[in-house]
């Protein structure tokens, strides 16, 4: 009787000791299988040079770029083509944000025009926002319509993304409200 009860403590503990390590060499297993996994929280070079005011995620999406200093120029330009109250009251959009170096990157002429053309300013801005949250997994072989009506693309993996295959994401993931921000280091033109 005695030697039973030693035979199955024994199996008992060899039970708990081989379940714990079975299910960790899946585990281990299945994140070997998915080399480059989606980010989950916040990614991108551009993140720490990005500084923010305070929390953004209960805030709609206008008030919310706006807590970023580095998206100035796209606030004031949102504004300047009154988008402001389209964007706010979409449930669900992620806006592709270009940053403060994308505006300055354009010739003065050429931005000098988009801001003094009102129809042709926020055909660039919807341009930049899809009518869906967007999320990290989705963009490494996305495509996606805007609000402007053209298709925009999106690839790359790990915390490395392109959009429309040569503006960077610099960060990524930021949460609002009701939306989604990406952080691009260009503004995109809709195709003509």
């Amino acid at each position: 009787m005695r030697f039973t009860r030693t035979r199955t403590a024994k199996a008992t503990a060899a039970v708990v000791v081989a379940v714990p390590l079975a299910l960790g060499g899946l585990t281990s297993q299945s994140h070997a299988q998915d080399a480059s996994p989606s980010p989950s929280g916040t990614f991108g070079s551009g993140c720490s040079a990005l500084s923010q005011k305070a929390d953004t995620a209960k805030d709609k999406v206008v008030e919310a770029a706006a807590a970023y200093p580095q998206l100035s120029q796209l606030v004031a330009a949102v504004v300047r083509a009154q988008l402001g109250d389209t964007l706010d009251g979409k449930p669900d959009i992620t806006l592709f944000a270009p940053d403060q170096q994308a505006f300055e990157d354009m010739k003065a002429s050429q931005l000098t025009s988009l801001l003094n053309d009102q129809e042709q300013l926020q055909k660039v801005l919807t341009y930049h926002v899809v009518d869906k949250r967007i999320t990290p997994d989705q963009l490494s072989n996305g495509s996606f319509t805007t609000l402007e009506g053209g298709k925009l693309t999106t690839s790359g993996s790990g915390t490395d993304f392109k959009v429309n295959g040569d503006t960077n994401i610099v960060c990524g993931n930021i949460k609002a409200a009701n939306a989604t921000i990406y952080v691009i280091d260009g503004v995109l033109q809709p195709p003509s």
